[in-house]
């Protein structure tokens, strides 16, 4: 599944004013479980039962904190630009200001697989990186992400 299909407006954040990973985690947390009906505390749970198994920092100033979770019902994608970078724990140790959280059910192994690839391939291209980085409301995000898939 492409990830494109995978973002709607209604999970694209840009700038938001978050201090830590912790709350990072909760932000997220509390997003989809208004707009997917699902219980924030069991995806926050979730979201970090991940990170102990080892940061979802990739690098480049980004992450992609992501679980299986019983309750969603198709794999979702926020997507999230922070105002100030936070500490993440990343690989590279740089401080995180992009995130792709992805939430899938647990019988889209393969997809979640799949999905986090992409993700991956477009961290690696700094120049598009620094398009989203740039943009300063939800909407300019979202288009800004649809255009360089």
């Amino acid at each position: 599944m492409s990830v494109k299909n995978l973002v709607k407006t209604d999970l694209v954040f840009a700038k938001q004013q978050i201090s830590s990973k912790k709350r990072l985690l909760e932000q997220l947390a509390e997003s989809v479980s208004d707009r997917l009906h699902c219980n924030a505390d069991e995806v926050y749970d979730a979201l970090l039962g991940r990170e102990k198994l080892g940061s979802t920092g990739i690098g480049n100033g980004i992450a992609i904190p992501h679980c299986r979770l019983e309750q969603v019902n198709r794999a979702t994608l926020v997507l999230m630009s922070l105002e100030e970078p936070i500490d993440f724990d990343a690989i590279d140790r740089r401080p995180v200001d992009l995130i792709f959280a992805l939430l899938v059910p647990p019988h889209q192994c393969d997809e979640h697989l799949a999905t986090l690839a992409q993700i991956a391939e477009l961290a690696q291209a700094e120049e598009k990186l620094n398009q989203l980085r740039e943009k300063q409301n939800n909407e300019d995000l979202f288009e800004a992400f649809n255009a360089l898939l």
